[in-house]
């Protein structure tokens, strides 16, 4: 196991070579499908109420702060359209087997069960994919960015200022592009507004969990990417 970490430029970086990069992107992307699927059950947890996807989505963002910060721009960036492309095959096949008429001996409640989990409306789906595929790219940038301006110091700061930047942009894309023209955008506002503040505080409580990975994949990745002069692109082509 390396006992010193190597601090090197996101160019030097070669993704093929860290032991547990590969795996934190299969569990990302998991993360990320299943939290489209449980999305629409309602939670309650005291005198709250949560979706499904309220609850996990935000662990998204938590990946997304830990690529960033051990594996560098470069390494969320491979990571986010990974995640993108697989919800948008989901999407589709979902979509597509909705479409398809069931067999006449399937039960007519289980074909609208099927409907209800599986059939998102189309206009739900493409805001959903907008909301994160822009939301992750910036809190990436964002993260990356203040790496560079804190000299790696303060990550609390990183992981806090990434989500509140990242999730503002998250959050009015997918209530925009939900509910804009069929609800006031005093009303929308105020329900991006209300997610929002949910999603930040969550992922400031699970700073501590994140210092402990981000902690863990650094001694025994023995790395520590920096983005000097990083194209910061969403459609470089990483190695």
């Amino acid at each position: 196991m390396p006992t010193l970490l190597q601090r090197i430029t996101a160019r030097d970086q070669r993704l093929a070579a860290f032991r547990h990069y590969e795996l934190l992107v299969h569990v990302y992307v998991v993360v990320l499908l299943i939290s489209n699927l449980v999305g629409p059950k309602p939670t309650q947890i005291g005198p709250f109420i949560f979706s499904g996807a309220q609850l996990l989505f935000p662990i998204t963002y938590i990946f997304g702060d830990i690529f960033t910060e051990v594996y560098g721009y470069g390494g969320a960036r491979r990571a986010i359209w990974i995640a993108f492309l697989a919800s948008v095959l989901m999407g589709a096949f979902a979509l597509f087997m909705v479409w398809l008429p069931a067999a006449p001996e399937w039960p007519r409640e289980n074909q609208r069960a099927f409907e209800i989990v599986f059939g998102a409306a189309t206009r739900g789906i493409l805001a959903s994919l907008a909301a994160f595929w822009v939301g992750e790219f910036v809190n990436s940038y964002v993260m990356a960015k203040m790496k560079l301006w804190t000299g790696g110091r303060r990550l609390w700061t990183r992981t806090i200022g990434s989500t509140v930047a990242g999730q503002a942009v998250d959050s009015l894309v997918v209530t925009f592009g939900l509910f804009a023209f069929t609800l006031p955008v005093k009303t929308i506002l105020v329900m991006a507004g209300s997610g929002y503040l949910f999603k930040v505080v969550y992922e400031a409580l699970a700073t501590p969990l994140t210092y402990a990975v981000v902690g863990f994949l650094k001694r025994t990745e023995g790395v520590d990417v920096y983005d000097e002069g990083t194209d910061f692109s969403p459609f470089v082509k990483d190695l």
